[in-house]
C-alpha cells in the first residue's frame, strides 16, 4: 500500500521537532551540527531572532491579499534587491523551480518582441539543476531527472561543462540566451572559474544572446558576497534566486534589467502566492543582515577558516578524501570512499551534510556558523572518515 506522503524522497531515518543556530535537535533528545542548512536555504540558522520577529509582527497584521493589489512589502523587498544589484526589475516567486520557469519565458518573450520568433533556443551545462518543472529538467537534460517524463520541453542545446570549444560554436545570433550556474550545487560544488564567467559575459554581448545566472543555492551570501558572480566583476541579464533569500520560509524571485524584461508586461506571467507579505516581511530581514558588507566579511573570515580545517581533514584521510572544492560556505568533499557511506557516517556522530554528483558530500552551513562550531564539525566529520577507514570492507 502505497504511503499517505507520496514516497518520492530517500529520507534518513530522522525526524527534527526544533532548531535552535546552526543545531537541530531530533525528536528524542540528540542534537546535531547542522551543515546543510536545508539545503542552502536556512542562511541564517534556525528560528534566527530578528526573523521569528518579522515573520511574527507580519502574521499579526496580514497573511495574504494576492497580487490584485499592491503589497507594501513587497514593494520594500523589491527595492531593496534592485537598490543591492544589477536589477531593475524584480518578480517574486515561491522557489528556485518556480523562478527558472519564467528565466526560460523571460528570455523567449524578449526575443519574440523583438520579431526573432525563431530565436528560442538555450544554452545549458551538464551537472546542471535547475529545478524539478518540465522547464527545469528539459534545461538540465540529464537522464536521471528526464527519464520516463518525456515528451521534454524542446529548445535547449546541452554543453558539456567545460567544453570551450563547443561553447563558441553554440553561442551564435540565433541563440535565445545562455543559462548557467556559477558553480554549481546539485551537479558537485563545480565552480566556474571567474574568467570564464567574463569570457561567457563578453560572448553573449558580442551575439546579443541573454546570460542568465541561477543563482538559487550559491546567491544570497553563500561565497562571501551578496551574489557568486560579483566576484567575477561582471552581472547577467536575468538572474534566479530562491533558498537563502527566504531564510527557511518559501520565497524565490527573477531579478532582470529593464531591457531583458521588456516582453513581460500586465498579464504575461503570474503567481498566487508569490511575493505575499509574509514571505517577503522575512525576506527583507533577510537582506538587511546579509547585505550588510561587515557581515559579509565575517562570512569570509569564518569560510577561509573551514576550508583550511578541511583541507587538514583531508590531508588526515587519503582514503575517504580527495580534495575540497568550492567557495565561501559553498564547499564540497571529493571523497574517495562513497559519498553516501560519509554522509551517513557523519549523521551517526552528530553532523548533517547533503550528498551531491561526482562522489562529493556538500558542506551549506548557516552563513552564521561560529568558529567553535567549525571546529566542532571538523572534529565530528573527522570521527566519521575514521569510521569509514576501519569499517569492515
Amino acid at each position: 500500500m502505497i504511503p499517505s506522503v507520496l514516497p518520492t524522497y530517500n529520507r534518513a531515518p530522522l525526524t527534527f521537532v526544533k532548531g535552535e543556530g546552526s543545531w537541530l535537535i531530533e525528536a528524542d533528545g540528540r542534537r546535531f551540527l547542522d551543515l546543510g542548512a536545508g539545503i542552502a536555504v536556512n542562511a541564517l540558522g534556525h528560528a534566527h531572532p530578528a526573523l521569528v520577529a518579522a515573520l511574527t509582527e507580519q502574521a499579526h497584521t496580514l497573511w495574504h491579499v494576492s497580487n490584485l493589489y499592491r503589497i507594501p512589502q513587497q514593494q520594500a523587498l523589491a527595492d531593496a534587491l534592485v537598490a543591492a544589484t544589477f536589477a531593475d526589475t524584480v518578480f517574486f516567486t515561491n522557489s528556485g523551480t518556480e523562478s527558472c520557469e519564467l528565466a526560460v519565458k523571460m528570455a523567449r518573450k524578449y526575443w519574440f518582441d523583438k520579431g526573432e520568433t525563431e530565436r528560442t533556443e538555450i544554452v545549458t551545462f551538464s551537472g546542471s539543476f535547475h529545478g524539478r518543472s518540465s522547464a527545469g529538467i528539459a534545461a538540465a537534460g540529464s537522464e536521471k531527472m528526464t527519464k520516463g517524463f518525456g515528451p521534454l520541453l524542446p529548445g535547449f542545446t546541452h554543453l558539456e561543462f567545460g567544453d570551450h570549444d563547443a561553447l563558441r560554436d553554440a553561442v551564435t545570433d540565433k541563440i535565445a540566451a545562455v543559462l548557467v550556474e556559477p558553480i554549481q550545487g546539485e551537479g558537485g560544488i563545480r565552480p566556474v572559474p571567474d574568467h570564464c564567467l567574463k569570457g561567457l559575459r563578453e560572448l553573449c554581448d558580442a551575439t546579443g544572446a541573454l546570460l542568465i545566472f541561477d543563482e538559487v543555492q550559491c546567491g544570497m551570501g553563500r561565497t562571501g558576497k551578496l551574489f557568486a558572480h560579483e566576484w567575477a566583476g561582471i552581472t547577467p541579464d536575468i538572474m534566479m534566486i530562491a533558498k537563502g533569500i527566504g531564510g527557511g520560509f518559501p520565497l524565490g524571485a527573477v531579478l532582470a534589467t529593464e531591457k531583458a524584461a521588456s516582453g513581460m508586461g500586465a498579464g504575461t506571467h503570474g503567481s498566487t502566492y508569490g511575493g505575499n507579505p509574509l514571505a517577503c516581511a522575512v525576506g527583507l530581514k533577510v537582506m538587511e543582515i546579509v547585505a550588510d558588507p561587515a557581515f559579509l566579511d565575517d562570512v569570509n573570515r569564518r569560510a577561509a577558516l573551514l576550508r583550511q580545517r578541511l583541507e587538514g581533514l583531508v590531508a588526515a584521510h587519503p582514503e575517504v578524501f580527495e580534495s575540497v572544492r568550492g567557495a565561501g560556505l559553498m564547499l564540497g568533499l571529493k571523497c574517495r570512499a562513497p559519498n553516501a557511506d560519509l554522509v551517513k557516517a557523519g549523521i551517526a556522530e552528530g553532523v548533517l551534510t547533503v550528498p551531491a554528483a561526482d562522489n562529493v558530500v556538500r558542506l551549506l552551513p548557516p552563513l552564521t556558523l561560529s568558529e567553535d562550531e567549525i571546529g566542532e564539525a571538523v572534529t565530528r566529520l573527522d570521527r566519521a572518515a575514521a569510521a569509514l577507514e576501519t569499517a569492515p570492507a
